[in-house]
């Protein structure tokens, strides 16, 4: 037991005075005439001495703060798992008294664990109870490689495990920063580690900090990158709930020219996939199949439906190739057989099929990327983000932060039948799903041909909802850490830097998170039925990109509004995951 857990007996106060309580004669003795009858010294230790004793100290021994603590703390955790949660936990591993007994102890040391991770899967990094997560998986490789003792493996708060930015779901990093104590005398640690984790999941370095150090409070900016499909930029299609609104409401105020010519060269897109993909299906079908298929096809969801009506938006933005993967399976397994599809269904099937390869083929030009760019540059500086998160106040303070940068490559790259952007964003920090909806808000923008001023205007008291973007296109590039790694240099320690392992963390972005964001876009079509949901529900939440601007638009009163069910995920109110990076 350390010193200051020591626990002292009550003394006996039978007497109704402190045993240990100086007298008045000795203490005028003492105090040679000082002022008042105790000097300095003495009255510091008479403090020391009643906090012992005196009032209620018949009541036996004082409880030690600490241990209080660790009980009450212990007995959250094991409600949380045992009544919760079934008796399972992601975030507490269990050993026997005689093992822990057991272990040799050794010494812990405060360290920074530079890692990486493909977030497929995972429900973000942030470790808990009841979620598969990027740091649960880490927690039990370092119990695992006995960097973290069986004593200490029920809580990684007895580690001091604090993360440097927290990722939502499926999320990925090419580097982010966990700081806690670990033992790590092993010069093999890191390769121990790796062994017990996933190929998506890396451990890149393990490097020697302060005791006091926190990734967290020491971490400068991130750096983000985002990749989508160049066809996120084509308009919503005309028949769209969202696209009919965009030409109306353009009519209604005298604006349509206008609306038409920040379309510019992707005005007539759909017009020629009409004329060339889908007339020449729907000329091969039955009168009676064709007006089914066509009805189906512009049928849409109704904001108070709880379930997606048959041919709604949901069967609109399907690919053909999204077949349940119970359909997929060997039906001899005793799995439910596929449904006969009736030739209204492969009508339609194959329309659908004929949408998704159009947009696929889609190249986006210069003049669009321009139009993107100049979109992002109204990010640049010190701004309000309440909108972009989930129902902050324009007057919590917390909502502003800063960007640095907000770039577009403006060479696309293509990867098998579909051309991908990438755009990178540089910040002091970022509130839950701002990046996403950051990304969702500019792209909606230009894909719709509204104001470049509708980003300004966001910024202000009007509260509007801004759609989240997939979660499939976001990665954290890396934490910057220039203030530490100055101070860390003028004291010759070592610094925080990713360099050193550049070349694994380029191989591992190449096979572990691009692959994973293409063959995820190519296999589940997610980008299009992200901007399809959002075109297609036929309500006023997403009206601001129109011509009537933001008095157009539903403005929601707090957090606690009810929302469409179907919007929960596009607003991110279903709470997924946990904030990108902290506030």
């Amino acid at each position: 037991m350390a010193p200051d857990e020591i626990a002292h007996p009550a003394p006996d106060s039978s007497s109704g005075v402190p045993e240990s309580a100086p007298t008045s004669e000795s203490a005028n003795t003492k105090n040679n005439g000082t002022r008042g009858n105790r000097g300095g010294r003495d009255r510091g230790n008479d403090k020391q001495k009643r906090k012992h004793a005196g009032f209620g100290s018949a009541k036996g021994e004082v409880a030690d703060k600490r241990e209080q603590v660790r009980n009450n703390r212990d007995a959250k955790r094991r409600k949380v798992i045992d009544k919760d949660n079934d008796g399972n936990s992601y975030m507490s591993i269990a050993f026997t008294p005689e093992e822990i007994a057991a272990e040799e102890r050794r010494p812990k040391k405060k360290v920074a664990v530079l890692i990486g991770y493909a977030g497929t899967g995972y429900h973000g990094i942030q470790i808990n109870h009841k979620e598969k997560t990027i740091e649960g998986d880490i927690f039990a490789a370092f119990v695992a490689a006995g960097a973290i003792s069986k004593a200490n493996a029920d809580d990684p708060k007895k580690s001091s495990l604090v993360r440097c930015a927290r990722t939502d779901k499926g999320v990925h990093a090419a580097g982010n920063v966990l700081s806690l104590k670990l033992i790590v005398e092993d010069e093999g640690i890191v390769e121990k580690i790796n062994e017990h984790l996933p190929e998506q999941i890396r451990i890149w370095g393990i490097q020697r900090t302060s005791n006091g150090f926190s990734c967290y409070q020491a971490c400068d900016s991130r750096w983000y990158e985002y990749l989508m499909p160049s066809y996120s930029l084509l308009p919503p299609q005309p028949h769209s709930f969202l696209g009919k609104k965009l030409a109306e409401s353009a009519r209604e105020k005298g604006v349509y020219d206008e609306y038409v010519d920040r379309l510019d060269d992707v005005k007539n897109f759909w017009e020629e996939v009409e004329k060339n993909d889908i007339q020449p299906i729907l000329e091969k079908l039955d009168p009676g199949v064709k007006a089914e298929v066509l009805r189906r096809l512009h049928d849409t969801q109704d904001q108070n439906d709880d379930e997606p009506k048959e041919g709604g938006s949901a069967e609109v933005a399907a690919s053909s190739n999204d077949v349940p993967m119970a359909e997929q399976q060997d039906n001899s397994k005793g799995l439910k057989p596929e449904k006969e599809l009736t030739p209204a269904d492969l009508g339609l099937r194959e329309l659908k099929a004929a949408y998704v390869a159009a947009k696929r083929r889609y190249r986006v030009t210069p003049a669009r990327v321009e139009k993107l760019q100049a979109a992002l540059d109204l990010y640049l500086g010190t701004r309000n983000y309440h909108n972009y998160t989930i129902m902050k106040s324009h007057k919590d303070p917390s909502a502003k932060r800063h960007i640095k940068s907000f770039q577009i490559n403006a060479t696309p790259i293509t990867i098998g039948d579909t051309q991908w952007l990438s755009l990178k964003v540089h910040g002091q920090s970022f509130m839950m799903h701002q990046i996403r909806k950051m990304v969702a808000m500019a792209v909606m923008v230009v894909r719709c041909g509204a104001p470049l001023a509708t980003i300004t205007e966001s910024y202000g008291p009007r509260r509007i909802s801004i759609p989240k973007a997939p979660g499939l296109g976001l990665m954290l590039e890396r934490p910057m850490f220039t203030e530490y790694n100055k101070k860390a240099m003028g004291l010759q320690r070592e610094i925080i830097d990713f360099a050193k392992w550049e070349a694994k963390i380029e191989e591992f972005k190449d096979q572990h998170i691009y692959r994973r964001m293409f063959e995820l876009e190519e296999k589940e079509n997610s980008f299009h039925l992200f901007f399809n949901q959002v075109d297609n529900f036929r309500t006023d939440y997403f009206l601001w990109v129109t011509a009537g601007g933001f008095e157009a638009s539903h403005e929601r009163s707090d957090r606690t509004e009810r929302v469409p069910k179907g919007l929960e995920a596009e607003l991110g109110d279903e709470a997924d995951g946990v904030e990108e990076v902290g506030t």
